[in-house]
């Protein structure tokens, strides 16, 4: 009885400290409540994107209702809310500048949509797919680094949102999931050229058709939405004269996923197609030509000495 009768004088005589542990335990039972109301959405929603959806509303609500508990308890009223936001930024701006940029960061991600959970994208120079996105880093699962094209290095990648203000963001799917790809295809000169042009045309209308297709409309929605001309979605083929060979250069669009499966699969059809020609058309090579090789005489010459 004494105890409990200490404790209440202390927190009498001590009103500072009484409030910093009010404010303590108000915040503490937030987050308790976003842990429990994000399990219970994880548990109970059907839809993957939903449930992430609404556990990062969440997690916003709750990091606004800490914020505003904050300002209550030291400042005394909530009028006072900008004048206390004002102070406290001046106040750890330069140590926490960093934090803080991500904070800013992850609202401008959400508001903005400048990417989301599944898109490709590239940052700070680091290129993967988005898997998650919260308060203060961008999880991605890396792509390239010590393996080519854009197969996944098994890296997951955590980048610091701020970083969304400090240089270009590449997204690969927004608005438009296609990408412009090409190759090179070196042709021997004496081919029969309209052949090889018939070839590699067909062969990109045929693989390439349902891009072609998809992309069409979707390039509509670009023009519409931005300040763009319009840009040629067919496959188109451009010729070169080189001192070796006649380059083929194939220009196609893709879908942002698929380009090096589409890659694969055009050279191989090509490829199969010029063998069926009987060498009316044949791929070149780099080649060396010896113009001349000059003679060594190997039997040396002696000259006698004169004697003295």
């Amino acid at each position: 009885m004494d105890f409990t009768s200490d404790i209440q004088q202390w927190l009498v005589d001590h009103p500072v400290a009484t409030n910093i542990i009010k404010y303590l335990v108000w915040v503490i039972l937030v987050f308790l409540l976003i842990k429990w109301t994000r399990g219970l959405l994880k548990k109970n929603l059907p839809d993957n994107s939903l449930k992430y959806k609404a556990q990062k509303a969440v997690e916003v609500i709750g990091y606004i209702l800490v914020a505003l508990i904050t300002v209550s308890y030291f400042t005394g009223s909530i009028n006072d809310f900008g004048l206390a936001i004002g102070l406290l930024t001046a106040g750890i701006t330069i140590t926490l500048q960093e934090l803080i940029l991500s904070i800013a960061g992850s609202f401008y991600i959400f508001f903005v949509r400048v990417y989301k959970p599944g898109d490709r994208i590239e940052l700070n120079g680091i290129k993967g797919d988005v898997v998650d996105i919260d308060s203060i880093y961008t999880t991605m699962m890396e792509i390239g680094e010590w393996v080519s094209s854009d197969n996944y290095s098994g890296r997951i990648v955590k980048i610091s949102n701020a970083f969304v203000f400090k240089g270009p963001v590449y997204n690969y799917s927004l608005d438009f999931p296609f990408v412009w790809d090409e190759f090179d295809l070196p042709i021997r000169y004496g081919s029969d050229m309209d052949l090889a042009k018939q070839i590699v045309i067909s062969v990109a209308q045929e693989k390439l058709s349902e891009y072609v297709k998809d992309s069409i409309a979707g390039w509509k929605d670009v023009v519409n939405k931005y300040y763009i001309e319009d840009a040629q979605v067919d496959p188109t083929l451009a010729i070169t004269m080189t001192d070796n060979w006649i380059q083929f250069n194939l220009r196609y669009i893709v879908d942002y996923k698929k380009r090096r499966m589409t890659k694969h699969l055009l050279n191989e059809e090509i490829g199969k197609r010029i063998l069926e020609t009987n060498g009316k058309v044949i791929l070149a090579s780099s080649t060396f030509e010896i113009v001349r090789i000059p003679t060594l005489d190997l039997n040396e010459k002696k000259t006698p000495k004169n004697n003295q």
